[in-house]
């Protein structure tokens, strides 16, 4: 009689292990605790809106922040934005051999034009 109560009271708490693991699932979290000088505050996020942000930023173009630094990843020092037009980007610095300058096309990914 023991070892029927040892296997089953090993077998429940087998099955509610398991039954405990499988029950999680992953969700998005759209609460916010912000703490600050007026206290903690819950913010909700919309997640749509975050989404039409994004897509705004996408379809902006190079600007010419990203530029300069598309420009240092290409070994530019001291970069410089020279001049900016609906089509290009164009950045002024210094390279190992001496000053140059680099043009990137004014779409999203800033692209060497």
């Amino acid at each position: 009689m023991l070892k029927f109560v040892t296997k089953t009271s090993l077998a429940v708490a087998l099955v509610a292990s398991t039954l405990g693991a499988s029950a999680m699932t992953a969700s998005a979290q759209d609460l916010e605790l912000r703490v600050g000088p007026n206290g903690v505050r819950p913010v909700i996020r919309d997640r749509e809106m975050d989404r039409r942000d994004m897509d705004r930023r996408d379809r902006r173009g190079c600007s010419p922040e990203e530029a300069r630094a598309a420009a240092r990843d290409e070994g530019f020092r001291r970069p410089e934005v020279v001049r900016v037009t609906e089509r290009s980007v164009t950045i002024q610095g210094f390279t190992r051999n001496g000053p140059d300058r680099i043009t990137f096309a004014n779409r999203r990914g800033c692209p060497l034009a």
